[in-house]
Protein backbone atom coordinates (compact mmCIF):
# COMPACT_ATOMS: atom_id res chain seq x y z
CA UNK A 1 0.00 0.00 0.00
CA UNK A 2 1.29 3.55 -0.95
CA UNK A 3 1.52 5.51 2.40
CA UNK A 4 1.83 9.49 3.04
CA UNK A 5 5.56 9.33 3.15
CA UNK A 6 5.49 7.46 -0.37
CA UNK A 7 3.50 10.31 -2.06
CA UNK A 8 5.57 12.99 -0.56
CA UNK A 9 8.85 11.14 -1.30
CA UNK A 10 7.78 10.81 -5.05
CA UNK A 11 6.39 14.97 -4.84
CA UNK A 12 10.02 15.70 -3.54
CA UNK A 13 11.96 13.74 -6.59
CA UNK A 14 9.95 15.49 -9.03
CA UNK A 15 10.32 18.58 -7.68
CA UNK A 16 13.78 17.94 -7.76
CA UNK A 17 13.74 16.93 -11.23
CA UNK A 18 11.80 20.53 -12.02
CA UNK A 19 14.31 23.06 -10.61
CA UNK A 20 17.52 20.82 -10.66
CA UNK A 21 18.06 20.17 -7.34
CA UNK A 22 18.49 17.16 -4.81
CA UNK A 23 15.42 15.56 -2.72
CA UNK A 24 17.47 16.10 0.40
CA UNK A 25 17.80 20.27 -0.31
CA UNK A 26 13.94 20.17 0.50
CA UNK A 27 14.20 18.81 3.92
CA UNK A 28 17.11 21.01 5.23
CA UNK A 29 16.65 23.41 8.19
CA UNK A 30 18.80 26.06 5.94
CA UNK A 31 18.09 27.68 2.72
CA UNK A 32 19.36 25.79 -1.11
CA UNK A 33 20.10 27.82 -3.90
CA UNK A 34 20.97 25.95 -6.76
CA UNK A 35 21.95 27.01 -10.66
CA UNK A 36 18.48 27.39 -12.77
CA UNK A 37 17.98 24.58 -15.38
CA UNK A 38 15.10 21.94 -16.06
CA UNK A 39 15.65 18.61 -15.41
CA UNK A 40 14.73 16.17 -18.04
CA UNK A 41 11.69 13.95 -16.00
CA UNK A 42 10.54 17.87 -15.40
CA UNK A 43 6.98 18.71 -15.52
CA UNK A 44 5.68 19.15 -19.21
CA UNK A 45 4.32 22.76 -18.66
CA UNK A 46 7.47 24.25 -16.82
CA UNK A 47 8.79 26.38 -19.98
CA UNK A 48 12.16 28.12 -19.97
CA UNK A 49 13.02 31.29 -19.71
CA UNK A 50 12.73 31.32 -15.56
CA UNK A 51 14.51 34.01 -14.22
CA UNK A 52 14.12 31.89 -11.00
CA UNK A 53 12.22 29.39 -9.26
CA UNK A 54 11.24 29.31 -4.97
CA UNK A 55 9.77 25.83 -3.60
CA UNK A 56 9.20 25.22 -0.12
CA UNK A 57 7.90 21.71 1.73
CA UNK A 58 7.73 23.72 4.85
CA UNK A 59 10.98 23.72 5.94
CA UNK A 60 12.64 26.22 4.53
CA UNK A 61 13.29 27.95 0.81
CA UNK A 62 15.10 25.69 -1.85
CA UNK A 63 15.58 28.66 -4.73
CA UNK A 64 16.57 27.87 -8.47
CA UNK A 65 18.04 30.34 -9.87
CA UNK A 66 19.95 31.92 -13.14
CA UNK A 67 23.66 33.38 -12.02
CA UNK A 68 23.24 36.51 -12.86
CA UNK A 69 19.97 37.25 -10.22
CA UNK A 70 21.85 35.14 -7.49
CA UNK A 71 22.81 37.69 -5.15
CA UNK A 72 19.19 39.55 -5.62
CA UNK A 73 17.96 35.85 -4.45
CA UNK A 74 20.18 35.16 -1.67
CA UNK A 75 19.49 38.35 0.03
CA UNK A 76 15.60 38.21 -0.10
CA UNK A 77 15.75 34.34 1.16
CA UNK A 78 18.33 35.48 4.34
CA UNK A 79 16.52 38.81 4.99
CA UNK A 80 12.73 37.46 5.07
CA UNK A 81 11.40 34.13 7.60
CA UNK A 82 10.48 31.93 4.68
CA UNK A 83 7.14 31.63 4.47
CA UNK A 84 7.07 35.06 4.19
CA UNK A 85 8.48 35.15 1.08
CA UNK A 86 5.42 34.06 -0.52
CA UNK A 87 3.58 36.72 0.32
CA UNK A 88 3.51 40.60 0.26
CA UNK A 89 4.79 43.22 1.42
CA UNK A 90 7.95 41.37 1.33
CA UNK A 91 7.81 39.86 -2.02
CA UNK A 92 7.60 43.78 -3.02
CA UNK A 93 11.16 43.96 -2.13
CA UNK A 94 12.00 41.16 -4.63
CA UNK A 95 9.69 41.53 -7.50
CA UNK A 96 11.20 45.38 -7.11
CA UNK A 97 15.17 44.33 -7.36
CA UNK A 98 14.19 41.73 -10.49
CA UNK A 99 11.97 44.72 -12.35
CA UNK A 100 15.31 46.25 -12.48
CA UNK A 101 16.86 43.21 -14.06
CA UNK A 102 13.74 42.85 -16.32
CA UNK A 103 11.90 40.40 -14.37
CA UNK A 104 9.09 40.15 -12.46
CA UNK A 105 7.24 37.58 -10.16
CA UNK A 106 4.88 35.12 -12.75
CA UNK A 107 3.66 32.56 -11.19
CA UNK A 108 2.85 31.90 -7.47
CA UNK A 109 0.83 28.32 -6.25
CA UNK A 110 0.25 26.08 -3.50
CA UNK A 111 -0.25 22.04 -4.11
CA UNK A 112 -2.05 19.57 -2.26
CA UNK A 113 -1.12 15.40 -2.32
CA UNK A 114 -3.72 13.06 -1.49
CA UNK A 115 -3.74 11.95 2.37
CA UNK A 116 -4.60 8.34 1.91
CA UNK A 117 -5.78 7.77 5.02
CA UNK A 118 -8.81 10.48 3.92
CA UNK A 119 -9.05 10.07 0.38
CA UNK A 120 -12.04 7.59 -0.74
CA UNK A 121 -14.59 8.52 -3.73
CA UNK A 122 -17.33 10.66 -2.27
CA UNK A 123 -20.42 10.51 -3.33
CA UNK A 124 -23.12 12.86 -5.07
CA UNK A 125 -26.59 12.81 -6.29
CA UNK A 126 -25.29 12.56 -9.74
CA UNK A 127 -24.51 9.15 -11.73
CA UNK A 128 -20.10 9.57 -11.97
CA UNK A 129 -18.79 8.00 -14.93
CA UNK A 130 -14.77 7.50 -15.74
CA UNK A 131 -14.05 8.78 -19.01
CA UNK A 132 -10.41 7.66 -21.33
CA UNK A 133 -8.77 10.29 -23.10
CA UNK A 134 -11.16 9.67 -26.12
CA UNK A 135 -13.99 10.97 -24.45
CA UNK A 136 -12.53 14.38 -24.34
CA UNK A 137 -12.03 15.04 -28.22
CA UNK A 138 -15.64 17.24 -27.90
CA UNK A 139 -15.30 18.81 -24.57
CA UNK A 140 -12.87 21.58 -25.02
CA UNK A 141 -14.73 23.97 -24.29
CA UNK A 142 -14.65 27.55 -21.73
CA UNK A 143 -16.92 25.64 -19.04
CA UNK A 144 -14.13 22.31 -18.98
CA UNK A 145 -11.11 25.11 -19.23
CA UNK A 146 -10.01 23.85 -15.72
CA UNK A 147 -10.60 20.26 -16.00
CA UNK A 148 -8.75 20.02 -19.36
CA UNK A 149 -6.36 22.01 -21.53
CA UNK A 150 -6.34 22.41 -25.14
CA UNK A 151 -3.18 23.17 -25.43
CA UNK A 152 -1.49 20.58 -23.81
CA UNK A 153 -4.44 17.13 -25.71
CA UNK A 154 -2.38 14.54 -25.33
CA UNK A 155 -1.43 14.93 -22.04
CA UNK A 156 -5.34 14.24 -20.71
CA UNK A 157 -5.42 11.12 -20.25
CA UNK A 158 -8.19 10.11 -17.51
CA UNK A 159 -11.59 11.98 -16.05
CA UNK A 160 -14.82 11.73 -14.50
CA UNK A 161 -18.01 13.13 -15.18
CA UNK A 162 -20.92 13.61 -13.75
CA UNK A 163 -24.39 13.45 -15.12
CA UNK A 164 -27.74 14.66 -15.02
CA UNK A 165 -29.93 12.80 -17.01
CA UNK A 166 -27.68 12.24 -19.32
CA UNK A 167 -26.23 15.78 -19.42
CA UNK A 168 -22.35 16.37 -18.31
CA UNK A 169 -22.53 19.14 -15.20
CA UNK A 170 -19.43 18.35 -13.65
CA UNK A 171 -15.68 17.12 -15.21
CA UNK A 172 -12.77 16.55 -13.31
CA UNK A 173 -9.73 15.63 -15.83
CA UNK A 174 -5.89 14.37 -15.20
CA UNK A 175 -2.85 15.45 -17.07
CA UNK A 176 -0.04 13.59 -16.99
CA UNK A 177 2.29 16.05 -16.57
CA UNK A 178 5.23 13.93 -15.50
CA UNK A 179 5.85 10.27 -15.49
CA UNK A 180 4.82 9.61 -12.15
CA UNK A 181 2.15 12.58 -10.94
CA UNK A 182 -0.87 13.61 -12.85
CA UNK A 183 -2.32 16.47 -12.05
CA UNK A 184 -6.18 17.06 -11.39
CA UNK A 185 -8.39 20.04 -12.63
CA UNK A 186 -12.14 20.34 -11.72
CA UNK A 187 -15.05 22.12 -12.98
CA UNK A 188 -18.65 22.09 -12.45
CA UNK A 189 -21.67 24.45 -14.51
CA UNK A 190 -22.86 27.12 -12.28
CA UNK A 191 -26.13 25.83 -11.75
CA UNK A 192 -24.95 22.87 -10.38
CA UNK A 193 -22.42 24.29 -7.77
CA UNK A 194 -22.84 23.73 -3.96
CA UNK A 195 -23.72 20.48 -4.14
CA UNK A 196 -21.15 18.26 -3.77
CA UNK A 197 -20.25 17.34 -7.15
CA UNK A 198 -16.95 18.88 -7.23
CA UNK A 199 -15.63 16.81 -4.30
CA UNK A 200 -17.27 13.72 -5.45
CA UNK A 201 -15.90 14.08 -9.17
CA UNK A 202 -12.00 15.07 -7.68
CA UNK A 203 -12.00 12.38 -5.02
CA UNK A 204 -12.96 9.89 -7.55
CA UNK A 205 -10.49 10.52 -10.00
CA UNK A 206 -7.75 10.78 -7.21
CA UNK A 207 -8.34 7.54 -6.66
CA UNK A 208 -8.04 6.20 -9.70
CA UNK A 209 -4.90 7.65 -10.54
CA UNK A 210 -3.82 5.95 -7.64
CA UNK A 211 -5.02 2.89 -8.68
CA UNK A 212 -3.24 2.89 -11.74
CA UNK A 213 0.47 3.79 -10.05
CA UNK A 214 0.61 7.46 -9.99
CA UNK A 215 0.14 10.03 -7.65
CA UNK A 216 -2.29 12.45 -7.75
CA UNK A 217 -1.86 16.01 -7.29
CA UNK A 218 -3.72 19.55 -7.11
CA UNK A 219 -2.87 23.06 -7.53
CA UNK A 220 -4.42 26.14 -6.40
CA UNK A 221 -3.89 29.99 -5.65
CA UNK A 222 -4.23 30.72 -2.04
CA UNK A 223 -6.62 33.28 -2.39
CA UNK A 224 -8.98 30.75 -4.44
CA UNK A 225 -11.08 29.40 -1.58
CA UNK A 226 -13.53 27.56 -2.84
CA UNK A 227 -10.64 25.02 -4.92
CA UNK A 228 -8.63 25.09 -1.64
CA UNK A 229 -11.74 23.62 0.65
CA UNK A 230 -13.02 21.77 -2.72
CA UNK A 231 -9.17 19.87 -2.07
CA UNK A 232 -9.44 19.50 1.88
CA UNK A 233 -13.12 17.74 1.37
CA UNK A 234 -11.68 15.53 -1.42
CA UNK A 235 -8.84 14.30 1.04
CA UNK A 236 -6.01 16.39 -0.25
CA UNK A 237 -3.63 18.31 2.56
CA UNK A 238 -1.23 21.26 1.06
CA UNK A 239 2.30 20.21 0.33
CA UNK A 240 4.41 22.67 -1.08
CA UNK A 241 4.38 26.32 -2.69
CA UNK A 242 6.20 27.64 -5.59
CA UNK A 243 7.06 31.34 -6.70
CA UNK A 244 8.45 31.86 -10.37
CA UNK A 245 9.92 34.95 -11.68
CA UNK A 246 9.56 35.44 -15.53
CA UNK A 247 10.73 38.42 -17.92
CA UNK A 248 9.00 41.31 -17.52
CA UNK A 249 7.53 41.06 -20.90
CA UNK A 250 5.83 37.86 -20.36
CA UNK A 251 4.14 38.99 -17.10
CA UNK A 252 2.63 41.90 -19.14
CA UNK A 253 1.59 40.26 -22.10
CA UNK A 254 -0.11 37.44 -19.70
CA UNK A 255 -1.51 40.92 -18.20
CA UNK A 256 -3.52 42.44 -21.34
CA UNK A 257 -6.98 41.79 -21.50
CA UNK A 258 -8.06 39.76 -24.60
Amino acid sequence: MTTNQDILQIAMEQSAADINCKVSDFLCTNHVIVRSGLGAGARKYYKEPIACNLVSYGNNIVASVRDEYREIIEEYIERYEFYHCFETPNMHWLDERLSDEGQKICFMAEYFLPDVEKLHALSCGYELKILQQHAFAELYRPEWSNALCEDRKELDVLGVGAYDCGRLVGLAGCSADCDTMWQIGVDVLPEYRRQGIAAALTSALGVEILKRGKVPFYCSAWSNIKSVRNAIKSGFLPAWVEMTAKPRHIVDEMNIRR
